[in-house]
């Protein structure tokens, strides 16, 4: 009987000696959340490419979800909340509008590490991180401004938010410094993502004169119409060639794959850290998509040297003098605005036709 029970003693210790040795199930569960369609082909299409890259990165060590077409407002709270409660380790929440409802369940949900694109308020368990769109803008505004001849850019954008404020004002200030007779008219849609609306915007745009289109909105809508209407256009987010192979003039291709793995080994290895991460063209956020051949070599040539310019920093898009709209100025020359004063852009410069919307 002793030696019965010595044995069984002797099998359960060696179970648990296996069962402590086993390592426990490594799988990170990392998610996100999109404003739009992964099928938008421009801003949530890219975020998706970039949860892509950690699968690709980390096989079966990564699991990751999505959610998309979600609403800002009450309805992104409620899948975030649902996301965090659901096991994740990391949330990405990826649209301005989902900034509040993810600073509330961050606070609810204390061991969940978020992530928040594009906006400004962070916690211990709750980083942020977007990119510097200006800089491509400015570098297509100098293309833009060799490129129109009725001196007319239009612009189809979405909310009037200082994100989208500032690429309008970079792409103007850009190309009236190649083409002093040009202006820049926006017609706001009120949406990251309608197609209808876009491609509505985008004709009346033409409609009044403009030969060049850009956008701030997420589907290939405007670029389609640019190429229906036979004038120039720029593709956003992604590389829409496909869409307009002859209107595309480039791209801003927005580039998140290297900063999604980074922070999920962070999160794995346990380094995580909340930060604020704002990245441009040098560090791979910002790209722009090959040039179309019809532009000439000389423009080409010198948005390829306003590029460089903005990588080695010999450029700021924003170095004085900045005039306000209305000729009021902001800073003098020799100055440059300041990262808090580029995230609270609130005003056109000149150049830009109408009023912005408060």
């Amino acid at each position: 009987m002793k030696q019965s029970v010595k044995k069984i003693l002797g099998v359960a210790a060696a179970a648990a000696s296996l069962a402590l040795a086993a390592p426990a199930s490594a799988e990170t569960k990392v998610g996100f959340i999109y404003v739009g369609p992964i099928g938008d082909h421009g801003w949530s299409y890219r975020h998706d490419i970039g949860r892509q890259a950690i699968e690709e990165a980390f096989g079966d060590e990564v699991k990751t979800t999505y959610v998309e077409s979600v609403k800002e407002g009450p309805d992104a709270e409620r899948v975030i909340r649902k996301m965090a409660a659901s096991g994740h380790d990391l949330i990405f929440t990826t649209s301005f509008g989902f900034m509040n409802p993810t600073l509330k369940v961050a606070k609810r949900f204390p061991k969940v590490k978020f992530e928040h694109a594009t906006g400004y308020k962070r916690a211990g368990n709750l980083a942020t991180y977007a990119a510097r769109f200006y800089e491509g803008r400015y570098v297509v505004g100098t293309v833009a401004g060799r490129m129109t001849k009725s001196n007319v850019i239009g612009y189809v954008a979405s909310f009037p938010i200082p994100e989208v404020v500032r690429g309008i004002n970079a792409t103007i200030r850009a190309a009236r410094k190649v083409n002093p007779e040009a202006t820049v008219k926006v017609v706001w849609v009120n949406s990251w993502y309608d197609p209808g609306k876009e491609a509505d915007a985008a004709k009346t745009l033409i409609d009044q004169g403009a030969d060049v289109i850009l956008q701030h909105t997420d589907s290939p809508a405007p670029l389609q119409v640019a190429e229906q209407r036979g004038v120039w256009g720029v593709g956003q987010a992604s590389d829409m060639t496909s869409f307009a192979p002859k209107a595309q003039l480039t791209a801003i291709v927005d580039d998140w794959d290297k900063y999604y793995v980074e922070r999920a080994r962070a999160v794995m290895d346990g380094s995580w850290e909340s930060q604020d991460t704002w990245g441009g063209i040098a560090s791979g956020m910002v790209a722009l998509a090959p040039f179309n051949a019809a532009i000439p070599a000389e423009v080409v040539a010198e948005a390829e040297a306003v590029k460089q310019a903005i990588v080695d920093g010999s450029l700021h898009p924003f170095a004085g003098p900045v005039v306000k709209q209305d000729g009021e100025q902001v800073i003098g020359e020799g100055e440059v605005l300041d990262d808090g004063a580029l995230l609270s852009m609130d005003y056109y410069v000149e150049g830009v036709e109408g009023s912005l919307p408060k």
